[in-house]
């Protein structure tokens, strides 16, 4: 009977420690528009060889988890005038590249990080991934970092976050 005792105990103890760290990682909020029960914080790698092709060609091949959907449309429609330039896409190709970063996007993905990210652009479309405010929050202590020609600017995400291509940007090295 003692024996039986310790085991109840021991289960309790154990499933209030599980309850705990499942709803204490989530303590800063709810966002109705997400199930937190199957989250995580890393983002599965890019494989979209249309992606791949036009946009790594030029910069850090971004996850679309960073952004919502409505700010990858508009960066896709307003593609004649991508940050200066005309990236002269085929209907075809931002078609395709358009779905994959929608089907991906920020509300899509369930990951710890886009639903800190949806919740904090609110209703807002950010044209950059530096301008959500949850990112710019979780950069304010490197922000001088961005001048340092190791890294060059903000935008330069792979200068740090060594592994983010594989979508963990939990792996962090800031370049002297």
């Amino acid at each position: 009977m003692k024996t039986n005792r310790i085991h109840k105990a021991l289960l309790a103890a154990f499933l209030g420690t599980v309850l705990a760290a499942g709803t204490s990682a989530y303590a800063d909020g709810d966002d109705s528009k997400h199930s937190h029960e199957d989250s995580s914080v890393g983002y599965i790698a890019v494989e979209n060889q249309a992606y791949t092709q036009e946009c790594s060609a030029c910069h850090y091949l971004y996850l679309p988890g960073l952004l919502p959907a409505r700010s990858w449309e508009a960066l896709i429609k307003g593609s004649d005038k991508h940050f200066g330039e005309n990236l002269a896409l085929d209907d075809k190709a931002s078609a395709e590249i358009l779905g994959f970063l929608k089907s991906n996007s920020a509300e899509k993905t369930n990951t710890e990080w886009s639903i800190k990210i949806m919740k904090s652009v609110g209703s807002s479309t950010p044209e950059r991934i530096m301008d959500v405010p949850w990112i710019i929050k979780e950069h304010r202590e490197v922000k001088n970092a961005f001048k340092r020609p190791s890294v060059e600017s903000a935008s330069n995400c792979g200068a740090c976050h060594t592994r983010g291509h594989e979508g963990d940007f939990e792996t962090v090295k800031v370049p002297k």
